[in-house]
């Protein structure tokens, strides 16, 4: 089993920028692919950013790309999510997620194991 706890979310204005954190406990060994998911209010569950061990790959959807940047620190079993000029539609839970796989998977129907979140809220 692995254990994910996400934190760092908050207030922001539009503009400012936010660093998410993402600690994994557990079987971290196989915590091969990880990925940053959001919620906006009313919507569904969409991928942000996702980062395989298997050759450092990493995939960023359209809205973010330029802005934010999905990285990982081994030696403390966390993922990070850097988000730089944010918009209020950034505004959402966000989630981080894992699974065993060599594979980048995009779609959040891949990921075995999800944290409880955290919420980022951008005002214009």
């Amino acid at each position: 089993q692995v254990q994910l706890s996400e934190s760092g979310g908050g207030l922001v204005q539009a503009g400012g920028s936010l660093r998410l954190s993402c600690a994994v406990s557990g079987r971290t060994s196989i915590s091969i692919a990880m990925g940053w998911f959001r919620r906006p209010p009313g919507t569904e569950r969409e991928l942000v950013a996702a980062f395989s061990w298997v050759g450092l790959r990493t995939y960023y959807a359209d809205s973010v790309k330029g802005r934010f940047t999905i990285s990982r620190e081994n030696a403390k079993n966390t993922l990070y999510l850097q988000m730089n000029r944010l918009k209020p539609e950034d505004t959402a839970m966000y989630y981080c997620a894992t699974r065993d796989t060599r594979a980048l998977p995009t779609n959040p129907d891949e990921f075995d194991y999800w944290g409880q979140g955290t919420r980022v809220t951008v005002s214009s």
